[in-house]
């Protein structure tokens, strides 16, 4: 998964993999880091980057732009860019344009399906849960319409990329 955030008028470039410990590899400019996840509870993370170990709180605001985290107690305001979600955001919430397939942003395992085939869903309303990287992701509907497809079920295993429903 390749994101890009911005700290400080610096802008960077994060590729999140899979290792082969179970850990994750984060490249940052190119440059390789082992990192390991733990969410102690809802916004607040405990990473271990290279053996050193930090406490991160991100900082709940309604609007991306203000998005912050403090490690330690110092705060470090951010605007992050998520290809996919760009994506998305251009395609726009509306119910035309046909099915939209759910995919898996990075590989995890379905914790809970939220819905039914044959449920109404709204535009950003949860579809299931994901757990990747010891969080738990909720997928979201891209659109207002039905859920025609439910492809995975509790426990499954998924991968980058995988076709997870279909709303119609």
């Amino acid at each position: 998964m390749k994101l890009y955030i911005e700290i400080a008028g610096k802008r960077r470039e994060i590729r999140l993999e899979t290792a082969d410990d179970g850990a994750y590899r984060a490249i940052v400019d190119g440059e390789e880091r082992k990192v390991d996840v733990e969410m102690l509870r809802a916004g607040i993370f405990s990473l271990l980057i290279d053996g050193r170990a930090y406490r991160v709180v991100a900082e709940e605001t309604p609007e991306i732009e203000d998005s912050a985290v403090y490690v330690g107690r110092e705060r470090f305001a951010y605007r992050m860019e998520d290809p996919r979600s760009l994506r998305s955001r251009r395609r726009g919430n509306d119910s035309e344009g046909g099915p939209r397939t759910l995919k898996a942003s990075m590989p995890g395992r379905v914790v809970r399906i939220l819905v039914t085939e044959g449920d109404r869903v709204s535009a950003g309303k949860g579809v299931l849960v994901l757990e990747a990287m010891k969080m738990q992701n909720e997928v979201k509907s891209p659109k207002d319409g039905t859920v025609a497809r439910l492809l995975v079920a509790p426990g499954e295993a998924v991968g980058a990329g995988q076709d997870l429903a279909v709303i119609e």
